[in-house]
């Protein structure tokens, strides 16, 4: 039996929906049993088809006002991206919102006005995915020979770091160091001052080919991306002249995990075709599962037990890759206390013969650390 050394994953992880209210600043706290300040902040408008999902970490900066002094009318600094988009990272109007900063326990939003509202719009439904880091708390290192310099901060317990870094344009094997103490299973490229894909490899595809968050796109063939060499316990290779990963002063936002027994998992399942489709196992009760086909046509697709309590998460998805109000159907997938059952036969959870890829994270672990069941809710 699996025992897990995380018996509160909400110290680590935790999702949290709320209602706008069009205030700024609005201070929004989480519920889980441990408080979370969180380095990585996902914020998806629920209602409206055409709103942005927003991301932004500590690392960074989040886009909290200018100085002393400054009105949040006046905007911030600092920078936010969206999943759906290519767009460079952005300094936005006030009147579009805003992740302001990070708290104790939850986060800080600014509403904006009528050009879109993307973080706390008046009686607008949404939700904010969180992960800790090191509480914001960066290590820098310097550019040496090929290799980038930039800042990291490192969450070792739960599998999770953030590096940010400036590209060398080196066409050679350039390393960053992730600090995790083992090889990275799920990776996250996006450049921050120019127009580029959200570039992903996940463990199952090899060290040739990545995925593309904002896109339909199938696996792609891309030995530059990573300069065909697989992440170890120390670094991530970034590729040569890759726009992607290593442009000459580009700079660069990259979000690695690892599996953490009881806590989080990088898998693969192949669809069956069948509404009665294959169970996942995880070692755990998902809170929330990120999953994208390898094939092209296919959206990614993100659910979690805190938007949809029946049975566990299983009705209400969003599409990371698309700027759609979140969407509801049949029952499409179980969470359950060991992992999750697929329960449709749609393309993107479950076509027959499809490698589908899946990033899981845990309301509660299957056996906690002294090896007693959870009680599955």
């Amino acid at each position: 039996m699996a025992y897990t050394n995380i018996d509160d994953p909400s110290a680590h992880f935790q999702v949290a929906t709320y209602t706008g209210n069009g205030s700024h600043p609005r201070n929004l706290t989480n519920d889980g049993n441990s408080d979370l300040k969180p380095d990585f902040i996902w914020v998806k408008n629920l209602t409206d088809n055409g709103s942005d999902h927003v991301l932004a970490n500590s690392s960074i900066g989040f886009n909290a006002p200018k100085g002393v002094g400054y009105a949040w009318e006046n905007g911030p600094f600092g920078g936010q991206m969206a999943t759906n988009s290519t767009g460079a990272e952005s300094t936005p109007a006030a009147t579009y919102g805003y992740i302001s900063t990070a708290l104790t326990d939850g986060f800080t939003a600014a509403a904006g006005g009528t050009n879109g509202d993307v973080a706390n719009a008046n009686a607008k439904e949404f939700v904010a995915w969180q992960w800790k880091a090191n509480g914001g708390t960066t290590t820098s290192f310097s550019e040496s020979g090929n290799n980038p310099g930039g800042t990291r901060q490192t969450n070792v317990d739960a599998g999770f770091s953030i590096i940010t870094y400036t590209g060398t344009g080196a066409n050679a094997s350039c390393q960053l160091a992730h600090g995790l103490g083992k090889a990275p299973e799920w990776i996250i490229f996006k450049r921050r001052e120019a127009a580029q894909v959200w570039a992903v490899w996940h463990k199952e595809l090899g060290d040739d080919y990545k995925l593309v968050l904002n896109a339909l796109d199938g696996k792609d063939a891309d030995g530059a991306f990573m300069n065909s060499a697989l992440p170890d316990a120390t670094n991530i290779y970034v590729g040569g002249t890759s726009v992607n990963t290593n442009a000459n002063n580009g700079t660069y936002n990259c979000y690695a995990w690892t599996s953490i027994q009881g806590y989080s998992k990088f898998g693969k399942y192949t669809g069956s075709g069948n509404a009665d489709g294959p169970f996942v196992y995880t070692g755990f009760k998902p809170a929330y599962v990120l999953i994208k086909p390898d094939t092209a046509n296919n959206h990614w697709v993100a659910m979690d037990t805190t938007r949809d309590e029946y049975n566990g998460g299983g009705t209400a998805y969003i599409f990371p890759n698309a700027n759609e109000a979140q969407q509801t159907a049949y029952e499409r997938m179980d969470f359950l206390s060991n992992g999750f059952k697929l329960r449709t036969n749609g393309g993107e959870w479950n076509g027959s013969g499809r490698n589908i890829l899946y990033m899981a994270f845990a309301e509660n672990p299957f056996t906690t650390s002294t090896g007693i069941p959870t009680t599955a809710r």
